[in-house]
């Protein structure tokens, strides 16, 4: 059997990536499929608005891996037996689709990976560090989660090259001049979040890539938090590379994908050695699969490849052009509640904002203000964010962060504001 199972896709993988376009959600209907939101927190009807962190799952991809797991499961790859398979065309059937879905070339450009922060650490490994010298640098932003700051630590710290960081204006917007600046010869990798994590700043990123690429500077991509926000088109971007979380767009944990230019993944070394990326091992070396298989040591997750393809199923099935407008609508108004409301400050306040909100209240630690949210069943989130430099340069140890997804409504950003107002009460 052929690792690339063909199977039914959306969109060919070669087309215009031309999808019919939705206007607005179905909100109820939505939630309909989210059984999480029925729940309560504290006695009281879940606010959930920690989706930057992870996203409640519908049930169409509950379901895939019940199925999975109810119907029978082989290894991949490994048998002749039905049940290895089967397995094994589910397996790669959801490799096409989530190419389809990111409007890869070809599914072989899609390395199936435990979440953005192994695809990341893996392109640290195995493209950038044997190309980085002594005196070389590796560019990032000052908004970038740890997942894109520590790996490149790592490498230029074994190189002796040096990490440049762009800054961050007051708003939340890059400071596109600084960017441009930096682009000398010396650097020899950027690495850049699509979406902040934290402010919601929308980069401006087929821009900036197009940038890098006229200074002979390859680029990975941090989609996970844009992915499950909009529609992301590789060859449009025209990144090298671009890494997604399952977890964050609706699927499993444990799964992610890195999309590489397929001229770019051949030309990278293994990241972990075992079975199934070989071809020949003996006692004289091994010789190594071709990209993907190259880098998908062991039995992979299986369950969390078939799961995410059953989210970006689920996502298809909407329509991200409508999944991008309701979710702007919900944190723009939500954004202008809070900018309405006493004592509470925006940090960061772009233009173009995706998913996050994040602020601090005058009197109040965030999270005493995040533990007196929960008490009225919401959930955001409170800390660094994993966003530490971030946090120091707009002078702060933390911040509250309230995050929405696809489910999220108007009334729950209402919720929200009532709820600050209750802490206000408690810190007058």
């Amino acid at each position: 059997m052929s690792r690339f199972a063909s199977g039914s896709r959306r969109r060919s993988l070669h087309g215009s990536h031309q999808v019919e376009k939705r206007l607005s959600l179905d909100i109820e209907a939505v939630r309909s499929c989210f059984p999480a939101l029925e729940g309560k927190a504290r006695g009281k009807p879940l606010v959930y608005l920690d989706n930057g962190a992870t996203t409640q799952k519908p049930l169409c991809v509950i379901e895939a891996i019940r199925r999975l797991y109810h119907e029978g499961y082989g290894n991949v790859h490994r048998g002749v037996h039905d049940l290895s398979e089967r397995t094994t065309q589910q397996f790669e059937n959801a490799r096409v689709q989530i190419a389809a879905f990111l409007n890869a070339r070809d599914a072989r450009e899609i390395v199936f990976v435990r979440g953005a922060t192994e695809a990341i650490n893996l392109v640290a490994h195995s493209y950038v560090e044997p190309r980085l010298e002594e005196g070389d640098a590796v560019l990032v932003t000052e908004m970038e989660h740890h997942s894109n700051i520590v790996p490149w630590q790592l490498v230029c710290e074994r190189k002796g090259a040096e990490l440049l960081v762009v800054p961050v204006r007051e708003n939340g917007e890059l400071d596109a001049d600084s960017f441009r600046s930096a682009l000398s010869d010396r650097v020899k990798f950027c690495s850049i979040a699509h979406v902040s994590n934290v402010l919601g700043t929308v980069n401006p990123i087929k821009h900036l890539v197009a940038l890098c690429h006229e200074a002979g500077i390859p680029v990975l991509v941090d989609g996970a938090q844009a992915a499950p926000r909009m529609r992301v088109d590789v060859q449009e971007i025209g990144a090298d590379f671009y890494a997604i979380s399952g977890h964050k767009m609706y699927g499993p944990t444990g799964i992610g994908v890195l999309y590489g230019k397929y001229e770019r993944l051949a030309e990278m070394i293994p990241y972990q050695g075992g079975g199934d990326m070989i071809t020949e091992v003996r006692w004289s070396g091994s010789k190594f699969q071709a990209p993907p298989h190259r880098f998908e040591a062991g039995t992979p997750n299986i369950a969390g490849a078939i799961g995410l393809a059953a989210a970006v199923e689920y996502l298809e099935s909407l329509g991200m052009d409508a999944v991008e407008s309701h979710e702007r609508d919900v944190v723009e108004y939500g954004a202008k509640l809070l900018r309405g409301m006493p004592r509470v400050r925006l940090i960061g306040d772009p233009l173009e904002r995706a998913g996050a909100i994040s602020f601090v209240i005058e009197g109040v630690h965030p999270h005493d203000a995040a533990a007196l949210l929960d008490a009225e069943g919401i959930a955001v989130r409170a800390g660094h964010h994993c966003a530490q430099p971030l946090m120091e340069r707009y002078g702060v140890p933390a911040t509250v962060r309230a995050s929405v997804g696809l489910y999220n409504t108007r009334s729950e950003m209402d919720a929200l504001a009532h709820g600050l107002r209750r802490v206000l009460e408690v810190f007058p």
